[in-house]
This record gives C-alpha cells, sequence and structure tokens, in this order.
C-alpha cells in the first residue's frame, strides 16, 4: 500500500476486502480491531462508517470528472461577474461593448480570448479555497459565495452610478462602512433574495453530488497528516504567489504578466468602467488597476531634498511676488475644456472653403493665447483635463500610467488642485454634460474638492442635475450654449469668487452629418491624394460644430462682460478630433495633428483685462495656472512660481504624441516632445543645466506628491501668499 491513498480508491479496497471475508453483509458491520489497526483518527472513523453507508449505493467520481466540474463552476463563477456588469442601461454611452453571450463567442469571431484570462484569474482563486478546505463540495460553494456578493455589489453601483467596482471602493471596507448603503437602489432586496435563492440551489447541488459521489470530494489525503498539510499548504502558496505576481505586474508595461493579458485579449478601456468590466470582464479590470507603475523614484528623492526643493522655491516666489499686486482668488476663474476644439485650416493637405472659428480667433489676437501642445489625438481628454487642474505633466509619468484619473487618483493620500487655492468646497463646481462616472470623474471631482458637479446623472442622490441639455439638430450630444447657460447662471447668482471647470461635449466623435443647412466644404490639397467619402462627411460636419462653438463660446464672454466682478476665463482644446485620416498618414504631420488654441481672457470688471503675457505663443495644460497668475498679476506660491520657471525654460511638454488615437496600453513610445518658445522641438540631451535642474526638481515634485511621502504637503509649498 502506497504513503498516498485517495479517499474513493481506499473505500473500493476497503469493500472488496470486506466482501471477501465476511460476504454481501450490507449493514457494513465494523471491523473495530482493524479500524485501531489502521488509523488511530477520530474523522477516519466517521469518513469510513460514511463510505461504508453508500458502498453498494454510489461510485467514487474519476478524476477527470472532478475536473470538469472545475471547469463548470469556474465558468459560473466569471458568468455571474458578467452579470453584475452586463445590465442595460438608459444612460447615453459612446459605444456598446460585445457582452452576454458575446464575451464567449469573440473567441472563434475575433480571436480574444479574454474569458480564458478570467477564467484563469478566478481558477486560482478556486484552487486555492479547494485547498484550504480540501473538501470540494463544500469548497466549491464557499468559492461561489465570492462571484455572487461581488457581482450584487457590482450590479448596484452600475445602477447607481454607472460605475463598476474600482480599487479605491475598498476604503468602504475601512472607515466608510456606513457609506455602503449609498449603493443600495431601490428594490435592491430583490436582488439579493434572488442572489441568495441561486446560492441555495448551488449549496443544495453540491450536497447531492457530495451524496452520490462515492469519493466524497476529499482533494488531497496522506497517511501522515503532516506531509498531506504541507503539500496543501504548497498548493495554496504556489498558486497565490503567481496570483499576487500577476497583480503585481500586469499594469507594467514590459512585463510578462502585461503581455500575458495582452495576448490572451486585454484591451483596456478606462474612460469607461463599466464597458472597461464588460469587455475585458471585472476581475481583469480591476486587478490591473490595482498596482499601476507612477514614476521612477528620482535617485537623490528624501525629506532633506525636498525640505531644501521647497525652500528654494519659497524665495523664487517672494522675488516673483515683489512686481505683483493682485491675488488670483479675488477673481473668478474659469477653466473651459472644449472638446475637440481645434482649428481645421491648419490641418496639413487640407483645403477649406471658410474659417470655423473668426470670433476665437479675434479674442485670441486681443488676450494671451496661442496654441497648446496635446498629448491626445482624438482622446485622452482627461488627460489634458488632469494636467490643467495639477499643474503636473503626463511626460514625467511612467508609460505604463496611461489614465492618472483611473490609475492613480483615487488611490492617493494627497491630490492637491488649483481648485483648491480658493478655498471652501463650496467655491469650486464643475459642470459636464454628460456620464459623471466617465473617467471616473464624479469620485475625483468630489476628492479634487468640488462641492457640485453637474452632469447628465448628477450624484448617487439624483442632485447636481445639469439644468440645460439641449441638443442641435441629429447631434447626440449637448451644445456647447446650453452648456455655457447652465454655468453662467450658477456664476451669475453667486457674490463669491471661485473656480468653475466646464468641460463640453458639443463637438464629441463620432461626426455623422448631424446639421442642417451645412455650407462649410473641405477637400484634399493633393488633387492626386483626394479624400474618402466618409473623411469628407467627418470633417465638414466637424467644421460646422467647430464654428457653432466659436459663435457659443463669444456668446458666453459677452454675457461675462456684463457680470460685475472680475473673471478670468482660460479656454482650449482638448485634442484634435481623430479624422483626419490622410493627414496621420504622414508621420511628418505628428506635431501639427497635436497643436490646439488655448486663450487666456478676462472681462470688463477685471483689471487684466487685455493683457497680453510673453511667452505664450505655445504651451501646455500643465502651465496653464501660472500662465493665468502672469496674465492676472497675481502672486504665485512656491509650486506656481516653480512652474512659472519651468514655462521660461521649456514652453510646451507632452509624452511622445501619435498620429492616431492613443489606445490605453501605454504612454506611446520614444522620447517626451518639448517645445521651445517658438515652437520647435527640443532634445533633453541639449538643455543647459539650469533647464536640466528645473526638469529634476519636476520630476521630485510629481514623484514627491502622487508616489512619494508627501514630504511637500505640511511645507507650504501650494500655500498663496496671505494664505
Amino acid at each position: 500500500m502506497t504513503n498516498t491513498a485517495i479517499d474513493g480508491d481506499e473505500s473500493m479496497i476497503t469493500a472488496a476486502q470486506e466482501a471477501d471475508t465476511r460476504g454481501n453483509d450490507v449493514q457494513g458491520i465494523h471491523d473495530d480491531r482493524d479500524d485501531h489497526d489502521d488509523h488511530d483518527d477520530h474523522d477516519d472513523h466517521d469518513d469510513r462508517d460514511e463510505r461504508r453507508w453508500f458502498k453498494f449505493h454510489s461510485k467514487p467520481f474519476p478524476g477527470w470528472l472532478y475536473a470538469v466540474f472545475f471547469i463548470l463552476f469556474d465558468l459560473a463563477a466569471v458568468a455571474i461577474m458578467q452579470w453584475g456588469v452586463s445590465q442595460s442601461s438608459t444612460r447615453v454611452k459612446l459605444s456598446s461593448p460585445t457582452v452576454g453571450w458575446g464575451f464567449v463567442t469573440k473567441m472563434w469571431t475575433q480571436g480574444n480570448f479574454v474569458l480564458v484570462l478570467n477564467l484563469l484569474l478566478w481558477g486560482v482563486i478556486y484552487l486555492i479555497a479547494l485547498m484550504l478546505i480540501n473538501w470540494f463540495w463544500i469548497a466549491t460553494p464557499v468559492f461561489l459565495a465570492i462571484p455572487m456578493i461581488l457581482a450584487v455589489i457590482e450590479h448596484f453601483k452600475v445602477r447607481i452610478r454607472y460605475e463598476a467596482v474600482l480599487p479605491s471602493d475598498l476604503s468602504f471596507l475601512g472607515s466608510n462602512k456606513g457609506s455602503l448603503l449609498s449603493f443600495m437602489p431601490a428594490g435592491a432586496w430583490r436582488t439579493i433574495v434572488g442572489m441568495v435563492a441561486i446560492f441555495l440551489a448551488a449549496v443544495v447541488v453540491c450536497f447531492l453530488l457530495y451524496r452520490v459521489d462515492g469519493r466524497s470530494g476529499r482533494m488531497v489525503r496522506f497517511d501522515n497528516k503532516g506531509m498531506g498539510i504541507c503539500v496543501r499548504m504548497l498548493l495554496v502558496i504556489l498558486p497565490a504567489l503567481c496570483f499576487g505576481a500577476y497583480i503585481s505586474q500586469v499594469s507594467t508595461v514590459g512585463s510578462w504578466a502585461k503581455a500575458f493579458a495582452t495576448a490572451l485579449g486585454d484591451k483596456p478601456s478606462m474612460w469607461d468602467s463599466v464597458y472597461d468590466a464588460q469587455r475585458n470582464g471585472p476581475i481583469v479590470s480591476f486587478t490591473r488597476q490595482l498596482n499601476p507603475r507612477i514614476m521612477e523614484r528620482p535617485a537623490d528623492y528624501s525629506e532633506e531634498t525636498m525640505a531644501k526643493l521647497a525652500e528654494r522655491y519659497q524665495a523664487e516666489a517672494e522675488r516673483i511676488n515683489k512686481t505683483r499686486s493682485a491675488n488670483m482668488t479675488d477673481s473668478t476663474v474659469i477653466y473651459v475644456l472644449s472638446e475637440s476644439f481645434s482649428d481645421p485650416s491648419r490641418v496639413p493637405g487640407l483645403k477649406v472653403n471658410k474659417d470655423s472659428m473668426p470670433n476665437i480667433r479675434r479674442i485670441k489676437s486681443g488676450t494671451t493665447s496661442g496654441l497648446m501642445l496635446s498629448s491626445g489625438y482624438g482622446g485622452g481628454t482627461a488627460n489634458l483635463e488632469y494636467m490643467g487642474l495639477t499643474g503636473m505633466s503626463m511626460a514625467n509619468f511612467d508609460s505604463s500610467l496611461t489614465s492618472p484619473y483611473q490609475q492613480l487618483v483615487p488611490g492617493e493620500h494627497w491630490t492637491p488642485t488649483i481648485n483648491q487655492m480658493w478655498g471652501a468646497a463650496r467655491f469650486s463646481e464643475a459642470f459636464h454634460p454628460y456620464e459623471a462616472s466617465m473617467y471616473s470623474r464624479q469620485t475625483n471631482y468630489a476628492k479634487f474638492g468640488f462641492s457640485h458637479f453637474y452632469t447628465l446623472t448628477g450624484d448617487d442622490q439624483g442632485n447636481d442635475i445639469i439644468k440645460y441639455q439641449d441638443k442641435i439638430d441629429k447631434s447626440p450630444y449637448v451644445s456647447d450654449a446650453a452648456t455655457y447657460r447652465s454655468a453662467l447662471e450658477e456664476i451669475a447668482k453667486s457674490d463669491d469668487n471661485q473656480f468653475i471647470q466646464i468641460i463640453t461635449m458639443q463637438n464629441h466623435m463620432p461626426y455623422h452629418n448631424w446639421y442642417k443647412d451645412n455650407d462649410f466644404t473641405a477637400e484634399s490639397t493633393d488633387p492626386a491624394q483626394p479624400l474618402e467619402k466618409t473623411e469628407t462627411t467627418s470633417i465638414e460636419t466637424y467644421q460646422k460644430g467647430a464654428s457653432i462653438t466659436d459663435e457659443a463660446t463669444q456668446d458666453f464672454l459677452d454675457q461675462l462682460d456684463e457680470l460685475d466682478k472680475p473673471i478670468t476665463v482660460v479656454f482650449y482644446g482638448d485634442h484634435l478630433p481623430g479624422i483626419y485620416e490622410t493627414a496621420g498618414a504622414d508621420a511628418n504631420n505628428s506635431l501639427a495633428l497635436h497643436l490646439t488654441d488655448y486663450f487666456i481672457w478676462s472681462n470688463k470688471a477685471s483689471d487684466s483685462r487685455g493683457s497680453n503675457i510673453d511667452n505664450d505663443a505655445y504651451s501646455s495644460p500643465n502651465f496653464f495656472v501660472a500662465q493665468a497668475a502672469e496674465h492676472m498679476n497675481a502672486k504665485v506660491s512656491p509650486y506656481l512660481a516653480f512652474l512659472t520657471d519651468m514655462h521660461e525654460r521649456i514652453s510646451a511638454m507632452e509624452p511622445p504624441v501619435v498620429n492616431s488615437i492613443q489606445g490605453w496600453d501605454r504612454i506611446p513610445e520614444g522620447q517626451s516632445l518639448y517645445l521651445d518658445r517658438n515652437g520647435k522641438p527640443m532634445a533633453e540631451s541639449d538643455f543647459d543645466e539650469q533647464t536640466r535642474q528645473l526638469l529634476a526638481d519636476y520630476r521630485l515634485i510629481q514623484y514627491d506628491i502622487t508616489a512619494g511621502n508627501n514630504y511637500l504637503k505640511d511645507s507650504g509649498f501650494m500655500t498663496l501668499p496671505g494664505q
């Protein structure tokens, strides 16, 4: 007899021996002497008694059948989780992923095996449960309870907030348990009761299978108990280590885990957490965000280094403030991120019949303005938005960090943004005529310190619904005029100075001949390379939309001019629309396809009306706050003093750019793009000593805030004079 025996085999051997020696006595008379000789453990007596009771009523399941059951229950876990996020929604969405049965069929229709990746991840958890409990028919319902509970939570969160469960939600398990009730929609008890019923049905199925399984479901058994425990622990530790290694590496570009997930079909879609979970599976999208690689730690990073840095820029702020007389927070500052706004006439190889932005062109000529270097093309809005609100640059982040709003901000302990300079949350409001959950904005804006975030869907309680939602002709998006009107009413009724964030949606892709009486035309400058019909339609539709934005923006500024309080507007297009296929085919057009328009304008009640600062021809959104302070002649904090100095040396900076809509796997490869004040690219290897020092300081500052120990938090580095 070998040292290792599976229960079913031992049962069969025992039954055969007893049949030979004592005949066909089905009552199963106990042989106490043999039992005491073979096993002293009381649990073994119980197991053998039970096996004798079943020995003529059941046969042990073969090993292959256990494997089949393992796969079936593993599939059940994946299906349950997909149910949690695959509900239909009446809310508008940019696109609809393949869900339901399509999650399976895309293996042979698209060659996408992300289902297999989900099965592997859940399978590891299943295996660990089996080894810990060591009884198949007990461990299985325990395992199934995990996805059932998580699926119900996903179901509730998607219904309430149209947002999947994120790693940041783990905070609810700590000090915010009471907030879990905010995820409970009306009629939640029906879902809970239904899932409990399904779980009980699974328990019954497992019990019946246990009763007919002559093996009783015991997984691992050794005569030597210590050996059995060691083997089981090994089968727990090894899968757990593999799972942990996967989580720690899957967010890092170039890692084995990232390559493995990509090969099986993981396609990050991080602008929409529900879409991402539907498309790739909740466990895949969740684990991808658990351990993002943010930045490489600077070699000289330390508390002493950061203290000296803060002291250095405190002195620089004092120097700058000697020539400035205003306070930024004595005015209302409005950031307008105009979706996809840019000048079609600047696109290489494109001939247009008339100007789409005559008003904005005129506004730019009389105030601080220029071209903004964008990291995105046809997408990446939230990254530009993040840079504008924080003053930090995507160029400093690791290439694996493609979306700070999803991968970084939810887990940050300290998230300084420029609206916080105005003090209490009631002085910060935001407007966006779309889903509150897109790019996790609802969660992030609360963290940034905005008291209200007005959207189409509002907050969890149905508040903060944006007031005006008019659309133009066949366009599916709220017009810029309606968005401006919603914001203007809130600005006008407040006597306080505020920070206002506006993100428009009117010119979002796609463009399908939406507008009536559209007399804009576009054609190629090269007769030998004419535009395709779909490209022409998209461009001409976009031109009309841009002209409508131009008129609405002029009207918005005119109404701000009528208000008797100082207001400064920072207006910028986040990126070009991803419709210029002909121009995009030429790599030499990369820079041109990443330059949008921006201006900084002040109303009649402002002392800075008509200001036009030096070095404004080129910029990037991380420098806007420093430029706004200079435009307003406003005093600066040490942080704004640093950004002011940085902008003097590098006018614009972004990570490498590409002529296609950027995916969500990584920031494009190559050197970061740096522009001088004339818009000429600069090589980092050619920087002088002062520029090198500033860039090194930038990385230290950004690392301390996003990935470091927050040494700057209590140093006054972000504090304006007089605060």
